[in-house]
């Protein structure tokens, strides 16, 4: 059985707005997640999607930041900025 990795989410609603991170979804590989992340996260019409599996994420200048906890476990379901 495949092991499933820790996929985080970005979008935006329009061409001129910035990626935002909008949660994250458990995969078991690339495809899978750009599916799950689309159909977890269909709510809204989204311009651009995007999913980084999150052992990916390299942190620049913190090593005890969020980021860097998230490169190696799990924040919380679903979090969602701004909500």
């Amino acid at each position: 059985m495949m092991e499933e990795a820790v996929y985080d989410v970005f979008a935006r609603k329009q061409r001129s707005e910035p990626l935002r991170h909008i949660g994250y979804v458990d995969a078991t590989d690339d495809a899978l997640a750009r599916v799950y992340a689309w159909k977890t996260y269909d709510e809204e019409n989204w311009f651009e999607m995007c999913v980084v599996r999150r052992s990916h994420i390299i942190p620049v200048n913190r090593i005890d930041g969020p980021y860097a906890a998230r490169a190696t476990g799990r924040l919380g379901r679903h979090a969602v900025e701004g909500r």
